[in-house]
């Protein structure tokens, strides 16, 4: 659901004017006009790339080309991959207003070069190539017609240095342009490809509609259903946070450590479980830990290619894998072993309907009183071929443990890590929301990670002495915020926000605790000459919970009065005052 971040903002401007540019059109032709039903990640895209700033939603990578390799040469590759792939011969069309639901595969076509010639590039070329494409994600991809890769190829008095490439997320995903990567170089080395071995999209989407892919959907969907209805909806609840549905601007942090990789290859010799999951096991305890949760829902974006069927697929699985990991075990180690069978669980259940499952996401929190994003986000693509690194992905293995700050982008989670590499470093870049994280705490995050690895390495760790070993504290709460519904909850920030969206009626929420039972909350409101229902008050409600501050959860129970007690601020005053009304406000009681 969330693309690859684009690193920084356009430098082209600071850089010196190429001395031409050309624009040259590229004939193709080969394979079978297709046409069938998008996959369900390409729905998935396409209904961000409806939505989403295109800056947000179109990706982007830079491929070197050797030297000596002719202009001629660098077009032929180009030729060849549309050839052999599918997705980047596919176009979306659709009625104005509509959306897409088909795709069409041509048989041949044409596609655009734009040629920047220099006297000589900038003094750090990579980052200047990274520049010129990251500017190409501007703008809107013409699903219905335009090829769906834009290609700028820099050149050094006529001999090219880079291609720059931007891609409409509805045709390519990291691990696809990653394997586009692998495979240009190739031809460019002369070596002839493999034949394909993973499905192009539209026998994908058979496979998807298939009876056993439906299935595969319909249970997707019912494990999304669980966590939303159990698990936190935020996991960074406190009282400086913001909700998830409000995007901040963050700096990239990014730790490169051959510290962490030996700590990470030692963890997992220790424990006999992949590095992998070692390193999942840490992010999630780490964030846990951190929020002051009993459990961990991360987002894990780059799961879903773990079949062979789509493994090497030029399109885009862009779905999550959402897991949810109870961390309420004695040690590390035992937190490791649960972690591999929870991520192989999301795993299998990454595969969905996507608007049928927001249409969920939207009935579920409607009825919890709640408001789900994604809060986390851990996306692992170390494993890639070719791993789609940027520029700030550079080759620096001297550093035995480094922290280095880069630019800042829009930011719709409020903790977002990529995973570049395990070896010879561990190189993570991570985005943490300045609402909740401060720069020093950021920079201790990361580097309590390695300090988790480190001692995971030389032995089991009490899970009950994290805030020792790594010197991450958890999130301060004031004494009035509790635990209700799994969610860690503020009353007051609850009272407030419902006398907004009650007009400024006046509310009083009520916390009962009952013997062995979690708390729940009651509001009351006066009404005056105000007519009002609780379904009323709970949709007014849940429609400003998105932007509210943290810690926001429905009331379980609304109580309309006539007016307010004379001590407003006692709640048994307001239990004796004769009741209007009363109930959840949900269409299905809780």
């Amino acid at each position: 659901m969330t693309p690859t971040p684009a690193v920084g903002k356009d430098t082209m401007h600071q850089n010196p004017p190429p001395l031409t540019t050309t624009t040259t059109t590229v004939a193709y032709a080969g394979g079978d006009e297709r046409r069938g039903p998008v996959t369900m990640g390409q729905a998935n895209m396409i209904r961000c790339i409806l939505r989403d700033d295109p800056t947000h939603i179109n990706i982007h990578d830079v491929w070197p080309v050797p030297e000596g390799t002719t202009s001629a040469a660098v077009t032929d590759a180009l030729r060849a991959l549309a050839v052999r792939h599918e997705g980047l011969r596919t176009t979306f069309p659709h009625p104005p207003g509509a959306t897409p639901v088909d795709q069409v595969v041509a048989s041949e076509g044409t596609f655009t070069v734009t040629v920047l010639d220099h006297a000589e590039l900038p003094g750090d070329p990579a980052e200047y190539a990274e520049s010129v494409a990251r500017a190409a994600r501007a703008g809107r991809f013409a699903l219905d017609r335009e090829f769906p890769v834009r290609i700028t190829l820099l050149t050094v008095t006529g001999r090219p240095a880079y291609v720059a490439l931007a891609f409409s997320h509805a045709v390519a995903d990291g691990s696809a342009m990653a394997i586009l990567r692998e495979e240009f170089a190739e031809l460019l080395a002369g070596k002839e490809l493999p034949g394909l071995t993973s499905l192009p999209p539209v026998d994908l989407a058979a496979v998807e509609a298939s009876p056993a892919g439906l299935r595969k959907s319909e249970a997707s969907l019912r494990y999304w259903e669980r966590i939303l209805r159990t698990g936190p909806q935020e996991m960074f609840a406190e009282p400086r946070g913001r909700r998830p549905g409000t995007d901040e601007e963050a700096r990239q942090l990014t730790l490169r450590s051959r510290r962490g990789a030996r700590a990470l290859a030692g963890a997992a010799r220790r424990t006999g479980h992949p590095e992998a999951t070692v390193l999942m096991a840490a992010w999630c305890a780490m964030v846990a830990h951190r929020a002051g949760q009993d459990s961990c829902v991360t987002a894990v974006p780059s799961a879903n290619r773990f079949h062979a069927r789509v493994a090497r697929s030029v399109t885009t699985t862009s779905q999550d894998a959402l897991l949810h990991l109870d961390v309420r075990v004695e040690t590390f180690d035992a937190l490791v072993a649960r972690t591999w069978g929870a991520v192989l669980n999301a795993y299998r259940h990454s595969q969905f309907d996507s608007v049928r499952l927001w249409e969920m996401i939207d009935r579920v929190t409607a009825e919890r009183g709640s408001h789900f994003g994604r809060d986390v986000v851990f996306n692992d693509v170390s494993a890639l071929p070719a791993p789609l690194l940027g520029t700030d992905a550079q080759e620096r293995d001297d550093a035995e443990q480094e922290l280095t700050w880069g630019p800042p982008q829009a930011l719709p989670t409020r903790l977002l890590a990529f995973t570049y590499r395990t070896a010879p470093q561990l190189h993570i870049s991570l985005w943490a929301a300045p609402s909740v994280f401060t720069p020093e705490e950021a920079e201790g995050f990361l580097s309590g990670l390695v300090l988790l690895l480190e001692a995971a390495a030389a032995g089991d760790v009490p899970m009950e002495a994290l805030a020792e070993v790594t010197g991450v504290r958890p999130a301060e709460r004031g004494p009035d915020w509790l635990r209700v519904d799994g969610c860690w909850v503020s009353p007051d920030a609850v009272r407030e926000t419902l006398g907004r969206a009650v007009g400024g009626l006046p509310v009083r929420v009520q916390v009962t605790e009952a013997s062995g039972a979690e708390p729940y909350l009651t509001a009351y409101i006066a009404l005056g000459d105000t007519s009002l229902t609780p379904t009323e008050a709970h949709r007014a409600l849940t429609a400003l919970i998105p932007a509210a501050g943290s810690g926001v959860l429905a009331p379980h129970r609304y109580v309309l009065v006539e007016n307010p007690p004379a001590e407003p601020d006692r709640s048994d005053a307001w239990r004796r005052l004769n009741t209007i009304d009363e109930g959840t406000g949900r269409s299905r009681q809780v």
